[in-house]
């Protein structure tokens, strides 16, 4: 082999081994990240999501809604996201670690939905996500959003009592009522558990930054330099 091939060949692996480095040395930081548990509260967080929270992520995932969301708050750094109300900080890797499949998405068309569930944290807040799924533009007239009428079904009220989770559109025909099929309750039970508000001890203390100086505190501990003395007039 002469020497040209070998630098060919060296050169090569050089940049494969660097490619490598950045998909495994990720996984492998990532996949060392374990739910942390909180002593003074006796509970593990991440926690897991299950029940219908867990199906809707599923339904989420099919929707295809992470084209247009993402689920990621971005630090002051990266851009303006806490100023937005997305989120009350940035996110961490280690909130992720309980999902089967991490839906970060790419584009943001609408707003981050890593923290949902925190912004919508009312009594009727699921009304106002089913009132967004089935028609956004009755909230803004501007929403980018699709219609997802077909998350809902009209039922005839006749021999039976009104739905307690019923919508109040008026598009509804007299004599039935607009209720949400099983996959919108399990999407907005899932968009309502988004929500990171427990701030990680080891996280925090990373990504705070170190307390500014006092001013002055810099002088106070250099001696200052000695006064020179005047010099003496020469004796005649």
């Amino acid at each position: 082999m002469n020497r040209a091939s070998l630098v060919f060949l060296g050169a090569f692996l050089a940049l494969l081994l660097s490619w490598a480095a950045l998909p495994f040395g990720n996984a492998r930081g990532y996949g060392g990240l374990a739910a942390h548990v909180d002593d003074t509260e006796n509970k593990a967080y991440p926690a897991r999501i299950a029940g219908p929270a867990a199906r809707g992520a599923l339904v989420y995932a099919d929707l295809g809604c992470a084209y247009c969301h993402t689920q990621q708050v971005r630090g002051d750094a990266d851009g303006a996201d806490v100023a937005r109300h997305w989120g009350e900080r940035q996110s961490y890797a280690r909130e992720y670690i309980r999902e089967p499949r991490v839906l970060l998405g790419a584009l943001r068309a609408g707003p981050d939905l890593r923290n949902v569930g925190a912004r919508y944290n009312t009594a009727d807040a699921a009304e106002r996500l089913y009132k967004l799924l089935y028609n956004p533009a009755a909230d803004n007239q501007t929403a980018l959003m699709p219609q997802h009428a077909f998350l809902f079904e009209q039922r005839s009220l006749e021999g039976r009592q009104p739905s307690a989770n019923a919508l109040k559109v008026s598009s509804v025909r007299s004599g039935f009522e607009l209720v949400p099929t099983e996959r919108a309750e399990s999407l907005v039970a899932y968009l309502l558990s988004l929500k990171d508000t427990y701030d990680y001890p080891e996280e925090k203390r990373l990504n705070t930054p170190p307390a500014p100086k006092k001013e002055g505190s810099h002088q106070a501990s250099e001696p200052k330099p000695a006064a020179a003395k005047p010099a003496e007039a020469p004796k005649k």
